[in-house]
C-alpha cells in the first residue's frame, strides 16, 4: 500500500465558477412556457450554465410581471421573491399574490454564488394560467349531436364481447362535426382556448387544426375528472369572422359491438366543451363558450373505436365545414348535455403527438389482390394515404405485428378484427389518415388497391406484376401512391442517450427503448393494440428504466390522480387505472399491481424531488396499506399473480417458479417500509414509527415462512426467491452474503439462463448491479441460445415481446420485461444518485465495465441538469469522461488501489481544488467532486 491511498480533502464551504454563470432554460412546472397552468401556486425551477468547475448556487431572485416591457424593465408588478438566500432551483414555489385565469404572466431570475455574487439576468420566460376549476367552466355547456339514454349506459365497462348486454352498446356512435362562427370587431392581445372532448377531439380554427396533438385529452374515469388542452390561439385569428370547429370521436368514453373490443364501455355519445378566452388591447375581454347556439352534423367518420380502427367515407366530406363562408343552413343545432360529472381539470401530461414517421422497406403479394406493406418495426401508431381511385373505390388496411403462414399480417394475438377503411370520392389525388384509434404493427395489408409505384424491393411475386407509375384512373385499379406508419406516442422529452461497443447490446437497449415508447399514451399501456389498458405493476417496475430515457415527471403525476381516483372505499387499489372495466382475481387485485399506489409516489420524489406528490397521495398510500393488511394472515399475503410471465414449464401466465405468497408478502413490506420514510418526511411521526413497527412484523414474518437459514435459500430457490428478499432488505444482515452467494450459484446452475418474470427480473438485475455482478449479468443476457433479448432479436423481433421466448400467440410489443435498460444507464454506463439523494442533486458516477464491452457512453438529462459519462478500457488504463451539471455533486468510482494511479487531464489529483473527498470502497476508490467535466485516467 502506498502512502498516499487514502485521504480526506474536506472543503465544504468552497466553491468557484467564472461571471459567465447564469440561469438558462426557465420552466415553470417543469415545463417551458406552459399555457394551462390551473395551480395559484406554480413552481418555478431552472439550470445553471456555468463553464469552469465548481459552480454551486448560494441565493437568487424572481420576479415575475404582467407584461413582458414590465419585466425588461424590472417592474414585477405580480411578485419579486427579493434576494433570497437558497440553493434551491428545482421547486421554489410562486408566493405572489393570486393569479388571474386565463392570463399569461413573465418572469425572470438571477442567481448569485456562495461568494455574493449575482449573475446576469436570465432570458424572458412565460407562463399561461388555465381556468380556475368547475367556477371557470361553468357558462360553458357540454354539447353533443345526440344524447345517449340512461337506460342504455354501460358503466362500468364490461369485460370481453360484451354480446350480453343486449341492446347496449350495439349502436356505432355518430362522430360529430361541431361549429360556431364569431366576430372579432377590436384590436386583440391574446387568446387562449380551452376545450376537451369526450373521448377524444381535434379543434379547428379558421380551417387549420389548433395544435400538434393525437388522442387528446388524456384518458381518465371521467365520472371523476375530464382533462382539457389549453392553447395560444391569437396568430390564427383574425379581425371579422372566424369560425370554431370540432371533431370528436370516442375514445374510452363509448366503446360498442363491432369489430374487435377489449371491453364494452358506453358512458355516453361524444361531447365537446369549450371556453375561448379573447383579450383585447383595450383591457376588455370577451368569451366564446360552447351553448345551444353551436351547430353539429355528422362528420365522414363512418366508424371509429379506439379497439377496432377506422373508417372514413369521403364522399361524405363537407368542404370547408370549418371555415368563413360555409353554409351550415342544413346542420342541426347542438343538444345540451349535463356531462359524464367529472371536474375540469388541466392536462398535465405531454399530448400525444406524431412522433416520427417510418417508410416502406418492402412490399409483398402472397395472394392476388392482397399486398403487404412491411415498415421493418414494430411501432405504435397508424396509417397516413394517398390514394386515386373512383368514387366509391374502398380500400382496406388491416395491420399486424405478425405475418402467418400465408405471409399476411395476422392479429392472432393482438387483437382484431382492426383495421382501417377508406371510401374514395374520386378525381384526385385523395391524402386521409386516422384520428381517433392506434394500434401496435409492423406490417400493413392493403386490398382493394395497388401500388402506384414499386419503389420499393417486392418479394413473393415478379416485379412485373406490381403497375408502373400512373395518374390516371382505371376500373378497379384503385391505386396507392403513398403509404406510411405514423409512429404516435406521448410527446415527453426524451432525457437519455446509450450506446456502448457491443452491437446486440445496442440492439437490446432499442428493442426495449420501442416497447417503451410504443406504450407511453397518456397511461403507461401494457400494449399499444390489444388491450391500451394502464396496468400498474409495470408502471413502477419499469420506471427505473423509462425514466432515463424519457421524462416522466408529468406523466407519473397523471398515473398517480388516475390510481387516487380508482381507489375502491375499501383501500384497493386495482389492477388498472383508469379502471374502464374491473376485471375479476388476480387481474384485479394483486398486491404487485395495487402497491404502485405506494411506490410511484415515492419513485418521483427521489427521481424528481417532488415532495407535493407525496402529500397529494399520502391518504391513498395509507389506505392501500390497510387494505393489505386486512388481506393478510399472520402479515403473511397470498393472493395475486406473482411473477407474471416466469420462465416455467407451462405456458407463461402467473407465477410458476416462486410462490405467489412471496412475492405479494414482500411487496407489502416494501410499501410500509416506504410508507414509514413518507410519513417521516411529512412530520407524521406516530405514522412513521406505526409502520416501521408493521414492516418489522411483516419481516419476522416472511423470514419464519419462507427463509431456510441453515441453507440460506428462500422458498423454491428460484431467481425472484432469492431478488426481491435481498433488493428489499428483507434478508437478516447476518445472512445477506450467504444469500447472495446462493443466488450466483442458482444463476450459474441453470447455465446463467434467466427465469424471473415481470416482477422478480427488475429486482434480480438491481440486486445483481448492487452486489457487483454486472459481469454475470452481461453474460445472461450475451446470447440468443436462450430465452430472453438476444433470442427475441434473434427471431425477427423489432421491439420487447410479452413473453421472453418471442412467442407469436402473446403480445409482440410489450415493455414489461425491459428491466435491463435501467443496468445499461446506472451498471454499465454508470449514472446514478447517491443514497439518500432527490432529484440527482447528489451523484454517483460508477460504471461496472465488463468483460466483452470495452466502451460505453450515455447522458442523462436529469431535473438537476445534464449527466454524461463515457469511457474506454484497454490493457493499459481505464479512461472515464463525465460532465457534472452546476449546483449539484457528484462521487466518482474509479478502479484504482491507489491515488497516485488516477490522472485527471493528465495531471495528478491530490491537492486539487475541485476534490473534496476521498475514500475506498473495496476495490475502488471514491472521489467526492464539485460540478464541471472532467476526464480521469487510472493505469493499470
Amino acid at each position: 500500500m502506498k502512502g498516499c491511498l487514502f485521504f480526506l480533502l474536506f472543503i465544504s464551504t468552497w466553491a468557484f465558477g467564472d461571471a459567465a454563470s447564469r440561469p438558462v432554460n426557465l420552466r415553470t412546472n417543469h415545463k417551458t412556457n406552459p399555457v394551462g397552468v390551473e395551480t395559484h401556486q406554480p413552481y418555478f425551477s431552472w439550470w445553471i450554465q456555468a463553464s469552469g468547475r465548481g459552480y454551486m448556487q448560494g441565493g437568487y431572485q424572481l420576479l415575475v410581471a404582467s407584461s413582458e416591457e414590465k419585466l425588461r424593465k424590472g417592474e414585477a408588478d405580480i411578485w419579486d421573491s427579493g434576494k433570497v438566500r437558497s440553493d434551491e432551483n428545482l421547486w421554489v414555489l410562486y408566493e405572489g399574490p393570486p393569479l388571474e385565469p386565463a392570463r399569461r404572466y413573465y418572469w425572470k431570475v438571477r442567481i448569485r454564488d456562495r461568494a455574493g455574487k449575482f449573475s446576469a439576468w436570465s432570458e424572458t420566460a412565460s407562463f399561461t394560467t388555465g381556468l380556475a376549476g368547475e367556477k371557470d367552466w361553468k357558462n360553458a355547456d357540454w354539447i353533443a349531436l345526440e344524447l345517449l339514454p340512461d337506460s342504455l349506459k354501460v358503466i362500468p365497462g364490461v369485460h370481453g364481447s360484451g354480446n350480453e348486454l343486449g341492446k347496449k352498446a350495439v349502436k356505432s356512435a355518430d362522430i360529430p362535426y361541431f361549429r360556431k362562427s364569431f366576430s372579432i370587431e377590436k384590436p386583440l392581445k391574446a387568446a387562449f382556448v380551452f376545450v376537451s372532448g369526450l373521448g377524444q377531439y381535434e379543434l379547428h380554427l379558421n380551417g387549420e387544426k389548433v395544435g400538434d396533438d393525437f388522442l387528446t385529452p388524456g384518458w381518465t374515469d371521467y365520472r371523476d375528472r375530464c382533462l382539457y388542452n389549453s392553447y395560444d390561439v391569437t396568430s390564427q385569428l383574425q379581425q371579422g369572422e372566424n369560425v370554431l370547429g370540432g371533431l370528436v370521436g370516442t375514445g374510452f368514453f363509448y366503446v360498442n359491438r363491432e369489430r374487435y373490443r377489449k371491453l364494452v364501455i358506453a358512458q355516453g355519445y361524444p361531447m365537446f366543451r369549450l371556453k375561448l378566452v379573447l383579450r383585447f388591447t383595450d383591457g376588455t375581454s370577451r368569451e366564446v363558450v360552447t351553448d345551444e347556439s353551436w351547430k353539429t352534423s355528422p362528420s365522414p367518420l363512418i366508424f371509429s373505436s379506439i379497439y377496432g380502427g377506422e373508417s372514413y367515407d369521403a364522399r361524405l366530406e363537407q368542404a370547408g365545414w370549418d371555415r368563413q363562408g360555409f353554409d351550415d343552413s342544413g346542420w342541426k343545432p347542438v343538444l345540451i348535455s349535463q356531462g359524464p360529472g367529472g371536474q375540469m381539470k388541466p392536462q398535465i401530461e405531454y399530448p400525444l403527438q406524431v412522433m416520427d414517421t417510418l417508410e416502406i422497406l418492402r412490399i409483398s403479394k402472397p395472394a392476388p389482390g392482397k399486398y403487404v406493406y412491411d415498415f421493418g418495426q414494430n411501432a405504435s401508431g397508424i396509417i397516413s394515404l394517398q390514394v386515386r381511385g373512383q368514387k366509391g373505390d374502398t380500400v382496406r388496411i388491416t395491420p399486424g405485428e405478425l405475418l402467418d403462414e400465408n405471409g399476411v399480417p395476422t392479429q392472432r394475438a393482438s387483437g382484431g378484427p382492426y383495421y382501417f377503411e377508406y371510401v374514395l370520392k374520386g378525381n384526385d389525388l385523395e391524402t386521409w389518415q386516422a384520428r381517433f384509434t392506434y394500434y401496435g404493427f409492423r406490417f400493413a395489408l392493403v386490398e382493394g388497391a395497388v401500388p402506384a409505384v414499386a419503389a420499393v424491393p417486392v418479394d413473393g411475386s415478379p416485379q412485373a406484376e406490381i403497375p408502373a407509375p400512373s395518374k390516371s384512373i382505371t376500373a378497379g385499379k384503385t391505386r396507392v401512391h403513398s403509404l406510411q406508419f405514423l409512429h404516435t406516442r406521448n410527446s415527453t422529452p426524451t432525457v437519455g442517450t446509450f450506446s456502448c461497443s457491443s452491437p446486440l447490446f445496442n440492439q437490446i437497449h432499442e428493442l426495449i427503448d420501442w416497447s417503451i415508447r410504443s406504450n407511453l399514451a397518456s397511461v403507461t399501456t401494457d400494449c399499444p393494440h390489444r388491450e391500451k389498458l394502464g396496468w400498474l405493476e409495470q408502471a413502477h417496475l419499469m420506471g427505473s428504466s423509462i425514466k432515463y430515457r424519457y421524462d416522466i415527471l408529468h406523466l407519473y403525476n397523471k398515473v398517480v390522480d388516475d390510481m387516487i381516483e380508482a381507489q375502491l372505499p375499501n383501500g384497493l387499489v386495482p389492477d388498472i387505472a383508469p379502471e374502464f372495466v374491473p376485471f375479476e382475481g388476480g387481474f384485479r387485485d394483486s398486491p404487485e399491481w395495487g402497491s404502485a399506489s405506494v411506490i410511484i409516489p415515492w419513485y418521483l420524489y427521489q427521481w424528481y424531488g417532488d415532495k407535493e406528490v407525496l402529500v397529494r397521495a399520502y391518504d391513498m398510500m395509507c389506505r392501500y396499506l390497510a387494505y393489505l393488511g386486512s388481506k393478510a394472515e399472520g402479515h403473511i399475503l397470498s393472493h395475486g399473480l406473482g411473477d407474471w410471465f416466469d420462465l416455467g414449464p407451462e405456458p407463461p401466465g402467473p407465477s410458476q417458479l416462486t410462490p405467489i405468497p412471496l412475492t405479494a408478502t414482500a411487496i407489502y413490506y416494501y410499501d410500509a417500509h416506504i410508507l414509514s420514510q413518507v410519513a417521516e418526511l411529512l412530520g407524521k411521526k406516530d405514522d412513521s414509527r406505526r409502520y416501521r413497527e408493521l414492516a418489522a412484523a411483516i419481516k419476522h414474518a416472511f423470514n419464519a415462512k419462507f427463509f431456510n437459514s441453515a441453507a440460506a435459500v428462500y422458498a423454491t430457490g428460484s431467481q425472484t426467491s432469492f431478488a426481491m428478499p435481498l433488493y428489499m432488505g428483507l434478508v437478516p444482515e447476518n445472512r445477506r452474503e450467504n444469500v447472495f452467494s446462493n443466488l450466483l450459484d442458482s444463476v450459474k446452475a441453470s447455465g446463467k439462463a434467466l427465469t424471473a418474470g415481470d416482477v422478480g427480473y427488475r429486482y434480480l438485475v438491481r440486486v445483481l448491479e448492487q452486489g457487483g455482478a454486472s459481469q454475470l449479468l452481461y453474460e445472461m443476457n450475451n446470447r440468443d441460445d436462450v430465452p430472453g433479448y438476444g433470442f427475441q432479436i434473434a427471431r425477427g423481433a423489432t421491439a420487447l415481446t410479452e413473453s421472453w421466448a418471442a412467442l407469436k400467440y402473446v403480445s409482440n410489443n410489450h415493455m414489461m420485461l425491459g428491466h435491463l435498460m435501467e443496468w445499461l444507464y446506472s451498471g454499465l454506463a454508470g449514472i446514478g444518485q447517491r443514497e439518500g439523494s432527490t432529484a440527482y442533486r447528489e451523484i454517483k458516477i460508477a460504471p461496472q465495465p465488463v468483460e466483452g464491452i470495452d466502451e460505453a457512453q450515455a447522458s442523462y438529462h436529469a431535473i438537476s441538469g445534464k449527466i454524461t459519462v463515457h469511457w474506454k478500457k484497454s490493457e493499459e488504463e481505464f479512461r472515464l469522461k463525465t460532465a457534472i451539471p452546476p449546483n449539484t455533486r457528484a462521487d466518482i468510482h474509479l478502479p484504482a488501489a491507489a491515488l497516485d494511479q488516477v490522472r485527471e487531464g493528465g495531471q495528478p489529483i491530490k491537492e486539487q481544488k475541485w476534490l473534496q473527498h476521498v475514500r475506498p470502497a473495496g476495490k475502488k476508490l471514491v472521489l467526492t467532486v464539485l460540478p464541471g467535466s472532467y476526464d480521469f485516467t487510472v493505469a493499470y
